[in-house]
């Protein structure tokens, strides 16, 4: 028993340090010193012999072997969690509640409509919404804290589907005494001289920020600071944030102004994430219903008239 709760612990320091990133914050969530969490992190990569994490001054992200071990592990570990916690799955009332999780700002204009119609068609269900982090959305999903979340920069994982939904234009907030305040619209390279301020535990597109940064644009500069004070950077006239267009459009922020991006990469992709055996009816037609809608707002496809016409199907026009 006591080797079994060796491993739990160890596998405890493990994920806490996947999730945050960082020993030191994982070992303030777990509320043990750094030592014990980098000690437990070392016995268990000597036990499996292979090397979980690359370590260095920013923090610790996981080897390439170590995602891979870690995401056929998580979802193992996490049900051995629910079970020794007595979690049932036979609540009446929770089958019958989908639970949507949203991360980060952009999407929500297409959630709100999805919802609506949602409920139109399914009176009976209920919908509970709540923000999660990007870093705990994988673990909210597996341990189906959460039926499903919608974000933009969250990878593909094990035992999860996702998919793309809808895309949303992009809008950037300035400061309104900025140099292109007075602008209808601007591009990257408009603000190429400008510090983009993206929040840490805000959901991240990378290779969106890195085409961006790599054709002209501002700099990107991530901050360890939540989306409220990234904003109040924003107001203080520190740099420039992102958000979008159903955010942009909902909210105005004292001191500031929202400006929509054009041209190359003023669009961001919104992307559902489920846990694939979750069994719930309910969030399966929550899924088709957001498949429905972007079938119906989907516009026709072109008819090629001269293939037509080689199969038959017209006769009568003139080419």
């Amino acid at each position: 028993m006591g080797q079994v709760n060796n491993t739990l612990r160890r596998l405890d320091h493990v994920f806490a340090a996947v999730d945050h990133g960082s020993l030191r914050q994982a070992a303030r969530v777990l509320r043990v010193r750094e030592s014990c969490v980098s000690r437990n992190i070392v016995a268990l990569e000597q036990l499996l012999d292979m090397q979980l994490f690359d370590r260095d001054v920013h923090g610790v992200r996981l080897t390439e072997g170590g995602r891979a071990w870690t995401d056929l592990v998580r979802a193992h570990y996490e049900g051995l969690q629910d079970a020794l916690a007595g979690v049932g799955r036979d609540d009446q009332d929770d089958a019958k509640t989908v639970k949507i999780g949203l991360c980060g700002q952009i999407g929500r204009a297409f959630v709100a409509r999805l919802v609506d119609r949602f409920r139109s068609l399914h009176p009976g269900v209920s919908i509970a919404i709540e923000d999660v982090p990007h870093e705990q959305c994988l673990a909210a999903i597996r341990r189906r804290r959460l039926d499903i979340v919608f974000t933009h920069g969250l990878e593909n994982a094990a035992l999860c589907r996702s998919e793309i939904f809808a895309h949303e234009r992009l809008f950037v907030l300035l400061p309104c005494y900025h140099p292109l305040a007075e602008r209808p619209a601007v591009t990257w390279s408009d603000l190429a001289d400008t510090c983009l301020l993206v929040s840490g535990g805000s959901p991240r597109d990378l290779r969106l920020l890195e085409h961006i940064a790599a054709n002209g644009g501002p700099t990107v500069q991530i901050c360890r600071a939540s989306e409220a004070t990234v904003i109040l950077k924003v107001q203080l006239g520190q740099g420039v944030t992102l958000a979008g267009e159903g955010f942009a459009r909902t909210v105005a922020i004292d001191a500031t102004v929202w400006k929509p991006i054009r041209g190359q990469s003023s669009v961001s992709s919104i992307k559902a994430v489920w846990l694939e055996s979750n069994p719930k009816r309910a969030l399966l037609r929550l899924v088709g219903t957001a498949r429905n809608m972007v079938t119906a707002t989907r516009p026709p496809t072109p008819v090629n008239v001269r293939s037509t016409e080689r199969r038959g199907a017209i006769s009568d026009v003139t080419p």
